[in-house]
């Protein structure tokens, strides 16, 4: 009887795992340049001291992100860029180091820094600077110009340039802050990846997510369904286990 509630058990664990990242790729679902996070499962065998071949539980496989590409738009706005192909915009993460992301709806904070969500665009030589009150441009290479306050037109000055990264075979792994870094070496540092000059974006575009709100609702009621069976099936194993033991005691 037992071999029932192992499987009912740990299916309704990764099931409830399963609808938190269902959940998370619906709140995204407008978030730019979002990729939608992958869940799996597969059955193993239970492991330990006096456990039977019998008994098998089911845990997370293979997670990982959807890297296809979403639907560009057109907003006609100077700082929203669209990357084309594999290609990544480097930003600077909390901690320091180099992360990647797709998100394409540039800002400029205060001190004239361009940042996407809040993290620092990094350029040739580190985070990008625009002097504060110039018109702004980005070119299809990542090149950034401005025109000065009060200045003509021609006067158009190349500041920096994105750094744009090709994520083809670099195996990118999202992390808990939602940007994507290549996996750690053997002793478990990241490496930042080299920048591409074949890299091109579309400038006063953005990429949207690859988030299909229809499928993402069918499946969150999938996944709501199945822990209602799996827990029905727990309710039954038990009602089938105190049947038993009224017969044994009746026998004895």
């Amino acid at each position: 009887m037992d071999r029932i509630l192992y499987t009912a058990m740990s299916g309704a664990s990764q099931t409830m795992a399963q609808q938190e990242v269902v959940s998370h790729n619906l709140a995204n679902v407008s978030t730019s340049g979002f990729r939608a996070q992958l869940h799996a499962a597969r059955a193993v065998p239970v492991e330990g001291v006096g456990t039977l071949p019998t008994r098998v539980s089911t845990v997370a496989s293979t997670p990982g992100a959807d890297f296809r590409a979403g639907p560009i738009t057109r907003t006609g706005r100077a700082l929203d860029i669209a990357l084309e192909g594999e290609g990544w915009i480097a930003v600077q993460a909390a901690g320091g180091g180099e992360a990647y992301t797709r998100r394409g709806d540039l800002q400029l904070d205060g001190a004239g820094m361009l940042t996407s969500n809040g993290r620092p665009v990094v350029g040739e030589g580190g985070p990008l600077m625009v002097p504060p009150g110039a018109d702004t441009f980005i070119g299809s290479d990542g090149t950034v110009s401005v025109i000065g306050v009060g200045e003509n037109p021609k006067a158009l000055v190349a500041v920096g340039r994105i750094k744009l990264v090709d994520g083809r075979g670099a195996a990118l792994q999202r992390g808990d802050d939602g940007l994507f870094r290549p996996p750690p070496d053997a002793e478990g540092n990241i490496a930042p990846l080299p920048a591409s000059d074949r890299q091109r974006l579309i400038s006063g575009a953005l990429e949207g997510s690859n988030v299909s709100a229809v499928e993402t609702m069918v499946s969150m009621i999938d996944l709501a369904r199945r822990y209602e069976m799996q827990m029905k099936v727990i309710g039954t194993a038990d009602e089938n286990a105190q049947r038993a033991n009224s017969l044994l005691s009746l026998q004895g």
